[in-house]
Order: C-alpha cells, then sequence, then structure tokens
C-alpha cells in the first residue's frame, strides 16, 4: 500500500515551471491540458475565511479588518486549545438590601485540557455568555499605527514615482493632442473609471499624474524618531538569588504566540483569538481552469470540483519486495489499478541511457514488453458474484493476478551499485485516455461520437529498499 501508509516509495514527476516529483496521492491532473500538475505549478486562490470553532464565515475585507481572527472564540495560551465558556453560581448583594445576598450566574474562559481559566490571570467574570472579554492593552500601540501609516505614505508614494517615471519614457511617443485639456475631459467626463476597467493595474490617476503636482494635497506623516536611552533600569537584588518556579515561567512559543506582550510569567498570559482558516481553490496556471473548488458553506467538506490524479491516470503499487542483492537479477512483484471506467491500455518502457528525467536510478529494470490491459472501474462489481470475468488471456510470466480494474504484474531489477542507500527503479508508462471534458463534435450523421483516445506518458520512479545483506 505505497499510497496509503508510504506515500512516498512511488512518486510520479510533474513537468512543469520546475520538475517536481511526488506521489499520485498528492498530485492533480488537468483534463483540458492533459497534463499533471501539481501544488507548486497551480495558482491558489482564496474563496472564503470562516471560524474552525464556531464556524463563522466572513468575507475576505472583514477577515483582513480583523487580523484574520474569530471575535467570539479563543486559544488557551498555555496549550493553544479552544477554550470554551463555563458557567457557575457565585453570591451578590441584592440592589435593595445589600446585606442579604443571592447567588448569581457568571461566566469564565476555562480549557478543558489544561485546566487553565480566566480566573488565573485576574479576568473578571462576565454576568452573560456571550460578547467580548477584557483584553489588555498594548502600551505601543499609538506608536506601531504612527509607524504603518508612515510607511504605507511612503510606499505610495513610491509608486507614484515609478508610474511618472514610466510616463516620461512615453511622452516623447505621445501625440500633441494628449494635453492637459484632454486628461481634464476625462476627469471631467469620468472616462477614468472606463479606462481603469480596462487596464487593471494601470489606474487613471497614473494618466492624470503628468503634472508633478499629484499627492501634494496629502497631509504628510512624520515620525519621531526612535532614542536610545543611556540609562536602563537595574535588575531586581534577588535576581540571582531567588528560587525559579519552572511551572510560572512562559515557554518560548507561549512568548511569540504573543509577541505585542511577550510575557515572561505565566500569571501574565491572557487568551488569544483563535485564527480564522480558509478555504481556498486551485487554478491551473497554463489553461485557467479549476482543478479544485471547494463547497462555499465552511460546515460542508464536499468539494464542487475535484480533479485529483488519482481519479485518472493509472496508480502503480509496490505489492512485494524480494531480497535485492547487487549485480543480481530479483523480481518484484508490482500492482497497476484503473480509476476510470473505461478500459485503459498501458504499455511500460524502461529508461533511455540519456534520459534526463532518469536522475536517480541505481538499477536496471526490464518491464514487460507486453500491452497491460485494465478493465474498467466497476463499484457494482465487487458485490456481484453472478458478473462473469473478462478473459483477457493474460501471459501468466508477466501478469501474476487479475481482480476487477486491478492486475499485479513482474519487473525484474538488477542493482547496479553497491550503497547502502535505497534502490531506486524508474521507467516511462504509457497508457490512454478519452477526455470527457473536451467538447465532442458532432458527426455528420448526426450520431454520437465518442470522445477520441490521447495517449499520456508519465515518468514513474520506486524507491525499493535497501540490498540484502
Amino acid at each position: 500500500m505505497a499510497s496509503l501508509l508510504q506515500p512516498d516509495r512511488v512518486v510520479y514527476l510533474v513537468r512543469g515551471e520546475k520538475k517536481i516529483r511526488a506521489p499520485l496521492s498528492q498530485l492533480y491532473f488537468c483534463r483540458y491540458c492533459s497534463e499533471l500538475r501539481s501544488l507548486e505549478c497551480v495558482s491558489h486562490e482564496v474563496d472564503s475565511h470562516y471560524c474552525p470553532s464556531c464556524l463563522e464565515n466572513m468575507p475576505s475585507a472583514e477577515a483582513k479588518l480583523k487580523k484574520n481572527r474569530c471575535a467570539n472564540c479563543f486559544d488557551c495560551p498555555c496549550c493553544m486549545h479552544t477554550l470554551s465558556t463555563r458557567a457557575t453560581n457565585i453570591p451578590a448583594p441584592l440592589p435593595d438590601d445589600p446585606t442579604k445576598t443571592a447567588m448569581k450566574k457568571a461566566y469564565y474562559l476555562a480549557c478543558g485540557f489544561c485546566r487553565w481559566t480566566s480566573r488565573d490571570v485576574g479576568m473578571a467574570d462576565k454576568s452573560v455568555a456571550s460578547g467580548g472579554w477584557q483584553e489588555p492593552e498594548n502600551p505601543h500601540t499609538q506608536r506601531i499605527n504612527k509607524l504603518i501609516e508612515y510607511y504605507q505614505q511612503l510606499a505610495h508614494r513610491e509608486k507614484q514615482e515609478r508610474d511618472r517615471k514610466k510616463l516620461a519614457r512615453r511622452r516623447q511617443c505621445m501625440p500633441l493632442a494628449f494635453s492637459q485639456h484632454t486628461i481634464h475631459v476625462v476627469e471631467k467626463y469620468g472616462l477614468g473609471t472606463r479606462l481603469q476597467r480596462q487596464r487593471s493595474g494601470a489606474p487613471i490617476s497614473t494618466l492624470a499624474g503628468l503634472s508633478l503636482k499629484e499627492g501634494e494635497d496629502q497631509k504628510e506623516i512624520t515620525i519621531e524618531p526612535a532614542q536610545a536611552l543611556d540609562e536602563v533600569e537595574p535588575l531586581p537584588e534577588d535576581c540571582y538569588t531567588r528560587p525559579i518556579s519552572l511551572p510560572e515561567v512562559t515557554t518560548l512559543r507561549q512568548r511569540l504566540l504573543q509577541p505585542d506582550f511577550q510575557p515572561a510569567g505565566a500569571s501574565q498570559l491572557h487568551p488569544r483569538h483563535k485564527h480564522l482558516l480558509m478555504k481556498r481553490s486551485l487554478r491551473c496556471r497554463k489553461c485557467e481552469h479549476n482543478l479544485s473548488k471547494p463547497e462555499f458553506n465552511p460546515t460542508s467538506i464536499k468539494f464542487k470540483i475535484q480533479l485529483v490524479a488519482v481519479s485518472y491516470i493509472p496508480e502503480v503499487r509496490i505489492m512485494s519486495i524480494p531480497n535485492l542483492r547487487y549485480m543480481k537479477e530479483s523480481q518484484v512483484l508490482l500492482t497497476l489499478t484503473n480509476p476510470v471506467e473505461n478500459i485503459t491500455h498501458v504499455t511500460l518502457a524502461a529508461c533511455e541511457e540519456e534520459d534526463p528525467d532518469d536522475l536517480n536510478s541505481t538499477a536496471k529494470v526490464i518491464v514487460p514488453t507486453k500491452e497491460l490491459v485494465l478493465a474498467g472501474k466497476d463499484a457494482a462489481a465487487e458485490y456481484d458474484e453472478l458478473a462473469e470475468p473478462q478473459d483477457f488471456q493474460d501471459d501468466p510470466d508477466v501478469v501474476a493476478f487479475r481482480k476487477s480494474n486491478k492486475i499485479g504484474f513482474f519487473i525484474k531489477v538488477i542493482p547496479q551499485k553497491e550503497e547502502d542507500a535505497d534502490v531506486m527503479v524508474s521507467f516511462k508508462i504509457r497508457h490512454d485516455f478519452r477526455n470527457l471534458a473536451a467538447p465532442i463534435r458532432p458527426s455528420e450523421e448526426g450520431a454520437e461520437t465518442t470522445a477520441e483516445a490521447i495517449w499520456l506518458t508519465h515518468h514513474v520512479e520506486l524507491r525499493l529498499g535497501p540490498l540484502a545483506p
């Protein structure tokens, strides 16, 4: 079960922007390009943000405003598990008669894993279960916001300078009719929105920015430079003599999870808002078709589009490996599974000597020369005892067994290097594929025509383990 328990034993080569070797279970197949795709050669698009605890869905603008955190759910600052709201009864004085008390419900946050509670850090209990909790204020918030505004203005100014330099190069090619009057007409009658829609990435402010006075009416943001202090606070007298209690000292992970405070003691830990997760779509960069698109609802784990490679490409698995010895021929049993419903014809071929894809082979492989025929996938065939098996006239020296859409076949391996590293073999697998996603042209007689079969070739590498002693 190389694809389930040890997925890195059998890898397929993906020829994208860069060559990547990955298990078939981690790859995608583009039906329009008829090529394998990995996570490195696809475009990632964020569909939605949601909280993994309360499953609240929010748009990207709101998630950015909330710093990608949920407003209602919290993480434990000690063990990072989700905090739950607990209720308890506490005595409270009556408003009419302060001398008398009555039981009143109070709510606090508690961790069911490490038993941390919000009372450990002195957070006041709440009278209602929902709503915001008291959060510590960062004393450097104003300074940080000032720096962010300053660098945003600086980045905007640098972008305007780059746009002006681009327009300065084109000014020699501009006609005399494109003057300040033309720019005034564009701004007056609202043609800028149309131009901006036609040329995304080139705003109309760039076209109107021929004058160097643009941006001067904006308020200048200045920041005070940080000053180094000559005198620092001295260490307490008992710094080196006070015994250290490790449970009261925060770990490095706990401090880095709260970079705005970096608490040194466990009594300073406060709950943090839970990070949002996202649902993303994968798109082929070559044809821009979707390879994976989940459903929008965060409670659903289904996909609208999921073009995983194991649903279209025959999968090679390692079934049994004998004792491999240096310069001796061994017979390895592999399985080949057909994931589609049509009969698939597979041809195996050894790599040539100067093959640029064959970089890791340490053994010579002899593959069957005959064509292997795989039956179509039938989910009901396993439970149908009366179904007659198809006769494919298999060669017993090549095909060890056949069961439904899977066959077992032999390959011969001769290790060529006497090393402690694992024995690696490579070969090519060529099979036919009927692209049902491509548009089918109707015939002249009006009869329905099936999709034409195309032949695909993949480079497969197997890691068979070390040599026998």
